[in-house]
């Protein structure tokens, strides 16, 4: 979805139905990397987050628009703004593009089960397979995998943090550190590890690294260290092991996986130690995005010795910086979880 950068910036008014025996609400409608989100009209506190690939229009070519996030979704969204019918249409045309047609899901499917079979005649390795399929899983199957693992999580995590104006705060910054293509950074009110990287490009952070601390450079560090992490091992593969062969061979045959087949993976996910990122490639980055690495590293504990070493490093440790943010959009920033 970053190649809807015009409508990045992009809100309007709506009426939310959240079942079909609901009344309607007045809603303000934010469009933004990979989700839409719904918030009350006064209050301003996000209602829904609807998953940008997934929405479906119940009502081509007539007006006033209607919306759902999914085939089977009770939700239901009315929009008469033409800009915002429009960011939609465009990206179900986007989505529809990268969306194999029948006839090459069908070749796509009978090469991979080939694919499969050839290799098990082999004696193919199971890690071979589940490598095999995290490298063809289309990008938008990916964000649709993570957002379920997100989804999951909500019962530990909560519903990700979502204020317009933070939130759009948050999206400058994640450009300001990944440049092209950033992630989507989702901050969580509370988590068991300060940031995690989720497949399809999702960020979570935990609130308290933006609400206890004095500026972004913490924060920016942890998420720097999970794009280095993401980038040494694909975020999907640990997820196609947990999930087993059975699962990953239905994801490479069917295109989806069985139903119920990430229930827990987040919680697990969360509760393993992961490994720090190599020390150059985490250097880099953070050279790279113009940040100390001197705050990440105390934040970690420099009794490690890596830590110690990330330090030692810094290479803005004596040289003038570009600021992450100014201190009123930092002072935004950290309202982001407030109701």
């Amino acid at each position: 979805m970053t190649a809807l950068k015009k409508y990045q910036r992009l809100e309007c008014q709506g009426l939310w139905r959240e079942a079909p025996e609901a009344k309607r609400r007045d809603v303000i409608v934010s469009f933004r990397d990979a989700t839409l989100i719904l918030s009350d009209s006064r209050s301003e506190m996000p209602l829904s987050h609807w998953s940008l690939p997934a929405v479906e229009r119940m009502n081509p070519g007539e007006m006033p628009a209607l919306y759902r996030p999914g085939a089977d979704a009770a939700e239901e969204l009315e929009l008469d703004d033409p800009v915002m019918i429009e960011a939609l249409a465009t990206v179900y045309h986007a989505v529809e593009a990268q969306r194999p047609h029948p006839g090459r899901m069908r070749n796509w499917l009978l090469f991979g089960a080939l694919a499969a079979v050839l290799a098990a005649a082999g004696l193919w390795l199971p890690g071979a397979l589940i490598t095999h399929t995290a490298r063809v899983v289309p990008w938008v199957k990916r964000v649709e995998i993570g957002r379920a693992v997100l989804a999951d999580l909500e019962h530990v995590t909560g519903s990700p943090c979502a204020a317009p104006e933070p939130s759009r705060i948050l999206n400058r910054l994640s450009s300001r550190l990944f440049g092209a293509n950033p992630p989507v950074i989702e901050v969580m009110r509370t988590t068991p590890v300060p940031a995690t990287y989720l497949p399809g490009g999702i960020l979570m952070l935990d609130s308290r690294l933006i609400e206890n601390r004095d500026g972004p450079d913490v924060a920016a560090g942890y998420l720097l260290a999970e794009q280095a992490r993401a980038k040494a091992e694909d975020p999907l593969l640990p997820l196609l092991r947990w999930v087993g062969l059975k699962a990953s061979f239905t994801l490479l045959t069917t295109g989806d996986l069985p139903e119920g087949a990430l229930n827990g993976y987040g919680e697990s996910l969360l509760r393993k130690p992961q490994p720090e990122p190599p020390a150059p490639a985490l250097l880099e980055w953070f050279r790279r995005a113009g940040v100390p690495t001197t705050p990440y590293a105390e934040a970690v504990g420099t009794a490690d010795p890596a830590m110690a070493a990330l330090k030692a490093a810094d290479p803005f440790a004596h040289a003038p910086i570009q600021r992450l943010m100014s201190d009123d959009d930092w002072v935004a920033l950290q309202g982001i979880c407030t109701p």
